[in-house]
């Protein structure tokens, strides 16, 4: 079992990551963010990706689907938005948003890793 400063940190250890955050999709607000550069502000990705999780449970709710979202993947031409909402009962509301530099990341490995960060997560 892992804090979330340790999680985040393991997180960053994915080949390709450049930035990683714990975010609260009912607020908005980033609980914990590393790897923030001078041109790539987590806090403000954070937020606006908080819409794109409300938005895809909303349609998942309106199409009466029993199904739990595991990833969001959002493709920019250099880069990969991994977004994993949280499904384990204290961490119900989070999700881990992962920043992986197209080109230097393996997106299966990564995936397969975030799983396993957010399954040792601890809150």
């Amino acid at each position: 079992m892992a804090d979330m400063e340790s999680s985040l940190q393991e997180a960053m250890q994915i080949e390709g990551a450049t930035g990683v955050a714990l975010v609260d999709y009912t607020s908005g607000m980033a609980l914990g963010t590393l790897g923030n550069s001078k041109d790539f502000d987590l806090t403000i990705a954070a937020a606006g990706n908080t819409d794109v999780v409300r938005a895809k449970l909303r349609t998942l709710e309106m199409l009466k689907l029993k199904e739990n979202i595991e990833d969001i993947l959002i493709t920019l031409s250099g880069q990969y938005h991994v977004i994993r909402p949280l499904t384990s009962r204290n961490t119900q509301g989070l999700f881990l948003y992962l920043v992986l530099s197209k080109g230097r990341a393996n997106l299966a490995m990564a995936r397969h890793k975030l799983k396993t960060i957010e399954e040792g997560l601890q809150m």
